[in-house]
């Protein structure tokens, strides 16, 4: 049976992981964000879709790339949360 301190420490480490996976992904939607906006400012286009459609482009191929890795840290966590359970 699993005991609060168990539970917690579990629910931890899921949202850590999901924060460690997600984090360079989101890194690099911000960083060509911020490029696409200082562009913006200097040439005054003001288009949403000029935000939208680099951003998500670039999160896309950050995903593809950094795919393999994520992959792979989820599945030694997943071995580490079987493996702990009684």
């Amino acid at each position: 049976m699993m005991d609060l301190s168990m539970a917690l420490d579990l629910s931890r480490d899921a949202l850590f992981m999901a924060l460690a996976t997600a984090t360079p992904i989101l890194v690099i939607g911000l960083v060509v964000g911020l490029m696409i906006s200082v562009v913006q400012s200097v040439t005054q286009l003001q288009e949403q879709t000029l935000t939208f459609v680099p951003k998500i482009a670039a999160m896309v191929i950050a995903a593809s790339f950094f795919f393999p890795w994520i992959a792979n840290r989820m599945i030694e966590y997943t071995q580490q949360m079987l493996g702990t359970l009684p």
